[in-house]
């Protein structure tokens, strides 16, 4: 939805401004902090993929092993993702749920960009 009187979208607009508690520089967030990183660490991603290629590289000598290893694999990132995910909306609701004044709309909009990001970002994996 875009303001008619600016042709911008409000939830987009305006300068980034960490919540309460926010960012170590000054209380701007970059998009990266915004929406959490990434769903896994690149150490953690290593891992996961040497894992699979473990799975890979060893189906011709036994591949019902291979398989369920790789099943394994998969059911790690899967917990992990969720985690991960679980871990952001509970963030999220602490910046507009948990403080003693009412949220204003300006922490209510970030809020609402923070969401988008993160349902924008889950619906592309």
């Amino acid at each position: 939805m875009t303001d008619v009187t600016t042709g911008k979208d409000p939830v987009e607009s305006g300068p980034v401004v960490a919540p309460a508690g926010g960012a170590a520089r000054g209380g701007v967030t970059t998009k990266s902090e915004r929406t959490g990183g990434p769903l896994v660490s690149n150490d953690e991603s290593d891992k996961f993929e040497l894992r699979l290629q473990h799975a890979v590289s060893g189906f011709v000598d036994g591949p019902r092993a291979a398989v369920e290893e790789a099943d394994q694999v998969v059911e790690a990132i899967v917990a992990r993702f969720a985690e991960t995910v679980r871990e952001r909306r509970r963030t999220l609701r602490t910046s507009w749920q948990d403080t003693e004044e009412k949220a204003d709309t300006e922490r209510l909009r970030l809020a609402l960009r923070d969401y988008r990001e993160l349902a924008e970002r889950l619906l592309h994996i």
